[in-house]
């Protein structure tokens, strides 16, 4: 019997794959990031004569620096806890190893356009019934020793590989957004504890001097009731306001003390090991520039992910088409296989196999259009996604600028009212210094210039959480020259200047 050369039509085969890569058809829809209505100027900063309203799509810039934007604070013990966020923090390592779980899928899906190969080696022992007909091996027992190797390819006809591998791409585009959003959400929750930390620093101290002064002036009061000068209600009422002032101290501790343990958290330390000296500080704040609302789609972390999972979304409705076509598979064998052990790896134990496969599935019961309309439905409930992801990026700008432009005026209000506060109470003081008024005066007098003074501070403090909020809500990645280059786009694009608080 003659045997069929091989060589010529496995000649064929190769070539039907090649045109059939070639002829490749797309099932992917055409894809553009979606547009959303971007208004020409943030309704709490100045207008910007240089913007336009409109629809626009988002345009991340990824190769934009990320700058260390709390450093714009100038606070050296801040920027230390910063840069341990990246080292230690666990919220930001999960993000990190979410983002090469994605790219290893990326990988996974690419390696659909590759062939696979497979080998392998098996000996066995059968045993033909003795009562089968016809066969010269009926109640023999014979061996069967083979190896081989396999191979198969699946030409890419109707894009089903490649839709999967811009899918795959997506989400690991979406994946390192995500981790962008992560370190930004720590960063400014580790901003905004570390501030209300230093505002409690300021009270304490305050507090402290307060429950100092009030201790001499019961001495003083004890002192003028064993001589006679004054009434008992005036100690009594030095007392109350004493123990009064010491809660309050007591209660900064307490607060304290669970803001150290959240910043231990952040910074990926046990709380029991952390400790962060007291310090106390005036509250210096630059002056951040808005920008026009359409950076905002370039600079925020979460509309780039939200965005990249409109993509992963269209690549699946490319795979759910995809479905509805055959499988074109090219497959080929060969290897050794003989009954006997001594001329198994002979020329003649030679075989061999060689072809094409074409299926497809003619009915599954409506499975794959059901498929294509999940794969709908989900881009279009991404695109929502997208869309009230921009919407409360906007929301979450316009918070903060309202909150900084209303903190602003309530400071300067509140530092007239203590310095109000404090002139009644000196007012007060020489007067129950000459007897012309009882010691109650003076107790109410010093509460209310004590509240006032709280409240300055908390003002303050408040007030720069606002503007950490105002640069989480900007994306981060801000940084002093970032003014210089948008000074033509906005009003508010001014230099930056560390300037006190009123």
């Amino acid at each position: 019997m003659r045997l069929l050369h091989p060589l010529p039509f496995a000649r064929r085969i190769v070539a039907l794959g090649a045109v059939a890569a070639l002829t490749a058809c797309s099932t992917l829809p055409p894809y553009s990031p979606p547009a959303v209505a971007v208004p020409a100027h943030y309704a709490g900063a100045p207008a910007a004569p240089a913007a336009q309203a409109g629809w626009r799509a988002a345009m991340p810039a990824d190769a934009a620096a990320r700058g260390a934007w709390w450093t714009v604070f100038g606070d050296a013990d801040l920027n230390a806890l910063e840069a341990r966020v990246d080292v230690s923090n666990q919220t930001v390592k999960k993000a990190v190893a979410d983002l090469q779980q994605a790219r290893a899928m990326v990988d996974y899906q690419h390696a659909g356009f590759l062939p696979t190969i497979t080998a392998g080696v098996a000996q066995s022992r059968a045993r033909v019934s003795q009562n089968r007909l016809g066969s010269s091996l009926a109640g023999k027992t014979t061996p069967d020793y083979q190896a081989g190797v396999a191979a198969s390819w699946e030409p890419d006809v109707f894009g089903r590989v490649r839709d999967a591998v811009t899918g795959a791409q997506a989400n690991a585009a979406a994946n390192e957004a995500d981790l962008q959003a992560v370190k930004l959400s720590v960063t400014a929750e580790l901003a905004t504890d570390y501030f209300a930390l230093r505002s409690l620093d300021t009270q304490k101290q305050l507090l402290d001097d307060t429950v100092h002064a009030y201790t001499d002036a019961l001495t003083l009061l004890k002192q003028q009731l064993a001589a006679g000068a004054i009434d008992a209600s005036a100690v009594a009422q030095a007392e109350t306001q004493l123990e009064s002032t010491r809660t309050q101290d007591t209660d900064i501790d307490a607060s304290r003390a669970q803001l150290q343990h959240a910043i231990a958290t952040l910074v990926g330390e046990s709380a029991s090991t952390f400790a962060l000296p007291p310090r106390v500080q005036a509250f210096h704040v630059p002056a951040i520039p808005a920008g026009v609302p359409s950076q905002l789609l370039e600079r925020r972390p979460d509309i780039a992910a939200a965005e990249r999972r409109v993509a992963a979304a269209n690549a699946q409705i490319g795979e759910a088409r995809a479905a509805f076509f055959p499988d074109l598979v090219l497959s080929a064998s060969a290897g050794l296989e003989s009954s006997f052990f001594a001329p198994w790896l002979a020329a003649p134990s030679l075989f061999w196999s060689l072809g094409p496969q074409l299926a497809g599935t003619l009915f599954d019961g409506g499975r794959r259009s059901a498929s294509l309309r999940g794969a709908h439905a989900k881009y279009d409930g991404a695109v929502a996604d997208y869309r009230q992801t921009v919407l409360v990026a906007f929301q979450q700008v316009e918070d903060q600028l309202s909150a900084i432009d209303a903190l602003a005026s309530e400071a300067g209000s509140q530092q007239r009212a203590t310095d109000a506060a404090d002139l009644s109470l000196r007012l007060t003081t020489n007067r129950f210094n000459a007897g012309a008024v009882s010691y109650l005066d003076v107790v109410t007098a010093q509460t209310i210039a004590l509240t006032n003074r709280r409240t300055a501070d908390q003002i303050d403090a408040r007030r720069i959480e606002a503007e950490v909020g105002l640069l989480k809500a900007l994306g981060g990645g801000w940084q002093a020259s970032a003014s210089a280059s948008s000074g033509a786009e906005s009003k508010a694009d001014a230099k930056v200047t560390n300037t006190m608080y009123p």
